[in-house]
């Protein structure tokens, strides 16, 4: 199969692309014409990145939007750098925030990355990505060269921004660590001397100060790309793992399935543009048919959820996440499979919820069952007290999608 042109190289890699602004567009597409054409010439390819701090321990669909602009440019024979902010992870992206984030420890960071790679090579081509971590170049950074790096930013251009402007605006705190982040993201591209940058529209502001780090340090600037960002399943905000309306890449089938049909009708498009296989013709169809009353939202939903989890794992996970769905979320019935834990003698309904995993502390399972969201053999556990000893077979329920059968008998069980 011949290679695109250069055109059709150009209108793939922009496909979906949005600054903003359109003068911004054309140059950032101009450029990269230019930038295809010269390297075509050298018979090299493009340095393309994207990096991703994390955060926590898995990445989300959210992620995928980007990835699957850089698996564009895999496919085109370009050089992807998937890079693992460990150093940036530290400090926090400000980007998408109205408030300031919490900052994580180094052995937080540590853990969370451990497993990135392997999620990312859902969506990239492992043969042809290159991994780097930003901690190989800005822990060595000396206070100099902060200054340095700071000395070509204006206060006036941070405070520009809309997070940081509403907040100044509105009196809140804006810590000096948040200003280093697009710093410190800005001298990621001057390391890895780049020629394409890809990111969320939040990160316009960052991907920029990597042009203007790189201009500084005698490299020509990076063009940059930014793509939409996915609603979360509220169908509101951005989706994070810190606002708790994310959809993990490596959560089981059923409960991508099972988050995915619970996003808002208003949802839909974002997800079906942004996260599915489909053409803009099948989804417009979809859509149509949704608008004019030929398909129930919920089916459609079932199309896109069906989708997410083919998508991640397989056609047969698809199948069976929706039977599971049918059965338990339509059907009031419970599920097939469901993890088994033996208890022996009287265990508190907070301990089996924390030890199972359904909570990331104790005091969140205690707020789960202060809340309602425990039941236990069909019935509403209401109080925190609870110890529970099993007499025979008892399922425990925790929010929608989460059952632990509970058995009686000696140690511990499985979990």
């Amino acid at each position: 199969m011949s290679r695109p042109t250069i055109d059709e190289q150009v209108t793939i890699l922009m496909r979906g692309a949005e600054f903003g602004d359109e003068q911004i567009k054309e140059h950032m597409q101009a450029e990269l014409r230019e930038r295809l054409i010269e390297v075509e010439k050298a018979g090299r390819p493009l340095r393309v990145y994207c990096g991703y701090d994390p955060t926590a321990a898995y990445l989300t669909i959210g992620h995928t939007v980007t990835m699957r602009k850089l698996r564009q440019f895999q496919e085109l024979g370009h050089q992807v750098i998937f890079l693992i902010g460990s150093f940036t992870g530290l400090i926090g992206d400000p980007s998408d925030t109205t408030s300031a984030r919490a900052q994580q420890t180094p052995e937080q960071v540590a853990e969370n990355a451990r497993t990135y790679t392997k999620q990312a090579f859902k969506i990239l081509d492992p043969e042809k990505t290159e991994v780097r971590d930003n901690a190989e170049w800005l822990s060595n950074l000396t206070f100099s060269d902060v200054i340095e790096l700071a000395s070509h930013f204006t206060v006036q251009q941070f405070l520009s921004r809309e997070n940081f402007a509403l907040r100044y605006a509105k009196g809140e705190a804006i810590w000096v660590h948040e200003f280093l982040y697009a710093l410190m993201q800005g001298y990621d591209a001057v390391q890895m001397e780049t020629d394409v940058q890809v990111g969320g529209t939040d990160q316009l502001f960052n991907l920029l100060a990597g042009r203007k780090l790189q201009e500084a340090f005698g490299q020509r600037p990076q063009v940059c790309i930014t793509v939409r960002i996915l609603v979360g399943t509220d169908g509101h905000l951005r989706m994070g793992k810190s606002k708790g309306n994310y959809v993990g890449l490596t959560e089981p089938p059923e409960m991508k399935y099972g988050k995915t049909m619970s996003i808002p009708d208003s949802a839909m498009r974002n997800w079906f543009e942004l996260v599915t296989r489909w053409t803009p013709a099948q989804i417009d169809e979809l859509l149509d048919a949704v608008k004019q009353g030929g398909m129930h939202p919920m089916e459609a939903k079932k199309k896109l959820a069906w989708e997410v989890v083919s998508i991640f794992d397989g056609d047969e996970a698809a199948d069976k996440a929706a039977a599971h769905f049918a059965r338990v979320h339509q059907q009031r019935q419970l599920p097939e499979e469901m993890p088994t834990r033996t208890l022996d003698g009287l265990t508190n309904i907070v301990d089996i919820i924390y030890d199972a995993g359904f909570a990331p502390s104790k005091s969140q399972a205690r707020r789960l069952v202060q809340q309602g969201a425990v039941k236990l053999d069909g019935e509403r556990v209401t109080s925190i007290e609870v110890e529970i000893e099993a007499e025979g077979e008892r399922v425990l329920q925790v929010g929608k999608r989460r059952f632990l059968r509970l058995v009686p008998g000696k140690g511990v069980g499985e979990i």
